[in-house]
C-alpha cells in the first residue's frame, strides 16, 4: 500500500507541477465574523465565487523539491475547461523540454530532451493506483475549487459533504470509494484555503494550499500561489510551489500535441524513475 500511495503521489507532483495579469493591488479583506450558512448555502455560494471561463492561460514559475534534489522551470499552461490541461515545461531560454496533456480519459507526456513518449488512458491505472480522481477533480486543484472524489461536479451533492467550524475555519469532509479522506478548508467568507487528500489512516497526504488572493476579472478572488506537500506522519517528503506570472481567459487555444515518429514509448515508471532517483 505504501508503495502504491507514493507512487501515486508523486505521479500527480510530476503531472500537476509540469501547470498577474489581470489583476488589481487590492487583496481579500476578512472580516471577523463567524459564517453560520447552512451546509448547502455555504458550498452554493463557494461555487458561485469560482472564476467563469471557457479558457485560460498561464505563465508559472515552478519550485519541485525532492529529498534529494530541487528543480525550477518555467511552465506554459493551457486549459480548456472540462476538457483538456496542457503543460509546456521550458527552463531554459524558452526551450521545451517536456509537454503534458489531461484529457477527461488520458494522459499524454513528450520528453523531447531524450525522444520518448507516454501515453496511458487512465482506465489503465484502474486496479493499480489506490485513489478515485479523475480529469475535473485535478481541474478543480489548479482553479482553487471545491470537487468531490470521482465526480464531474458538485452541484446537488451537497450531502456528500460532513461541515464542521472552528471559529472563521469551515472544514468540509468527504470520502472517496478507495477510503481515500478529502478535507477543504475555507474561511469566513466561503474562499477555499486548502484541499488535503489523505489515506484513510491518515500516514500520507498530499497538502494543496493557496495563498496571496488577489481580486481578478469579474472581481474573484483567484490565489496567485499554490504550495504542495506531500506529507508521511506529517512531515514532509517533498513538494512544489507554483507562482504565477500571467493569467489570461478566454483567448483562442491551440491544444497541439503531436508525437514524432522516431520518438520511442515509455512507462511512467520509466520516466519518474529518471527524473528522481
Amino acid at each position: 500500500m505504501r508503495k502504491k500511495w507514493i507512487h501515486i503521489l508523486c505521479c500527480l507532483l510530476f503531472c500537476l507541477g509540469l501547470f498577474n495579469s489581470c489583476k488589481t493591488s487590492r487583496t481579500a479583506s476578512v472580516s471577523g465574523k463567524v459564517n453560520t450558512k447552512a451546509l448547502d448555502e455555504f458550498v452554493a455560494s463557494m461555487q458561485e465565487q469560482e472564476l467563469q471561463f471557457h479558457t485560460l492561460s498561464a505563465r508559472l514559475s515552478v519550485d519541485l523539491n525532492t529529498p534529494d534534489k530541487s528543480i525550477g522551470s518555467r511552465v506554459e499552461m493551457k486549459l480548456v475547461r472540462d476538457s483538456a490541461l496542457q503543460l509546456s515545461v521550458q527552463p531554459f531560454l524558452g526551450i521545451e523540454l517536456f509537454r503534458i496533456e489531461l484529457s477527461r480519459d488520458s494522459i499524454k507526456l513528450l520528453d523531447r530532451m531524450n525522444r520518448r513518449y507516454f501515453t496511458e488512458n487512465y482506465a489503465g491505472f484502474k486496479g493499480t493506483l489506490p485513489i478515485d480522481f479523475n480529469f475535473y477533480n485535478l481541474q478543480a486543484l489548479f482553479l482553487n475549487q471545491l470537487f468531490l472524489p470521482g465526480e464531474k461536479d458538485v452541484d446537488f451533492l451537497y450531502d456528500h459533504f460532513r461541515l464542521e467550524r472552528d471559529g472563521l475555519i469551515t472544514s468540509l469532509h468527504t470520502e472517496d470509494r478507495m477510503d481515500l479522506h478529502y478535507l477543504f478548508r475555507a474561511d469566513n467568507e466561503e474562499k477555499l484555503l486548502s484541499t488535503r487528500i489523505s489515506d484513510k489512516f491518515g500516514r500520507y497526504a498530499l497538502f494543496w494550499r493557496y495563498e496571496d488572493f488577489q481580486i481578478m476579472e469579474q472581481q474573484k478572488l483567484f490565489p496567485q500561489r499554490m504550495e504542495v506537500s506531500l506529507l508521511e506522519e506529517e512531515q514532509p517528503k517533498g513538494g512544489m510551489s507554483i507562482y504565477y506570472s500571467r493569467i489570461q481567459l478566454d483567448k483562442a487555444l491551440r491544444m497541439d500535441f503531436q508525437i514524432p515518429g522516431k520518438y520511442k514509448r515509455v512507462t511512467m515508471d520509466q520516466i519518474l524513475k529518471s527524473l528522481f532517483n
